[in-house]
């Protein structure tokens, strides 16, 4: 007899099954340890095993026995196994509360929070190694047709405010920002020649799957903007930039994303002053004939 289940795979909740069957012999520190765990699955996803002592007025060495008690290695196992429970991925909402909480209600502590975010992520992005691949992508760039941006969500906006810059300086530019339906209708704009720059992350959803397959048909090549150690989409991409958005547990930062844009704008006017002049000369002409009144 088939089950209401029918062959769908069911997440076993191994921290539940072993409070159940281990709860009753912790001593009150290890259990006041293993509740906080299993009532904050998601923050302790971002903790240290200090920060969890310092939540259940333990010590860190109570932390770790509380995990072994339970049958794990240490927090990094516990950590693995509460991640495959829930899905991998955290929510928007439990990285603002992770974030918020790291952040003590002070505005100071927030502005250190993104000032030493972008700090620690301009050293990477300006590493050699991105250099060479900002250097490499420009090249793409140099070449194509017509340049079209993917993102989604918040990316949405960097992809419409990088294709307003390549635009300004003469070049044939899209967004690809829409989701569903309305995806497609943008995806008709891609013509064999163009170079694709694609704003994506770990996660391969539909919306990057559909534009990276019309990119694929129509021979078009891909840089990647990422900051996911592996991203998907990677082994299809021609180039590579790396660029960091914060911790994955913490409200992501944007705004390298957008210095690379930037970095990538800039450098394909540098090595194309002519083509930009021209074009930000006839914007120009055309903005004096606007603000002309009108003839009576």
């Amino acid at each position: 007899m088939s089950t209401p289940s029918g062959n769908r795979k069911v997440k076993v909740d191994r921290l539940g099954e072993r409070l159940r069957t281990r709860g009753a012999s912790l001593s009150p520190s290890l259990k006041a340890v293993a509740d906080y765990i299993d009532e904050n699955r998601r923050l302790v996803l971002s903790k240290s095993a200090l920060d969890i002592a310092a939540e259940t007025g333990t010590s860190d060495a109570t932390v770790i026995r509380a995990i072994q008690a339970l049958g794990f290695s240490g927090l990094r196992e516990l950590k693995r196994t509460l991640s495959a429970h829930l899905g991998g991925v955290i929510p928007s909402v439990d990285k603002m509360s992770s974030t918020t909480e790291q952040l003590q209600r002070s505005v100071d502590t927030s502005i250190d929070f993104v000032r030493d975010g972008h700090l620690a992520g301009i050293e990477k992005i300006t590493a050699p190694e991105n250099r060479a691949a900002m250097a490499a992508a420009v090249e793409l760039l140099r070449g194509a047709q017509g340049i079209g941006l993917f993102g989604i969500g918040a990316s949405a906006i960097l992809a419409d405010y990088a294709a307003r810059l390549l635009i300004r300086n003469g070049r044939h530019a899209y967004a690809l920002n829409r989701t569903g339906i309305g995806l497609g209708e943008q995806l008709l704009a891609m013509r064999r020649g163009d170079v694709l720059i694609m704003m994506g992350q770990s996660s391969a959803h539909r919306e990057g799957t559909a534009a990276l397959e019309e990119a694929r048909r129509l021979g078009v090549r891909m840089i990647l903007l990422t900051g996911a150690a592996a991203p998907a989409f990677g082994k299809q991409a021609d180039v590579i930039i790396r660029v960091p958005r914060g911790r994955s547990e913490l409200v992501p930062l944007h705004g390298l994303v957008l210095m690379a844009l930037e970095m990538l704008v800039i450098g394909l006017a540098a090595v194309e002053p002519e083509r930009s002049t021209q074009s930000l000369e006839r914007l120009h002409t055309l903005y004096e004939d606007i603000r002309k009144p009108p003839r009576g």
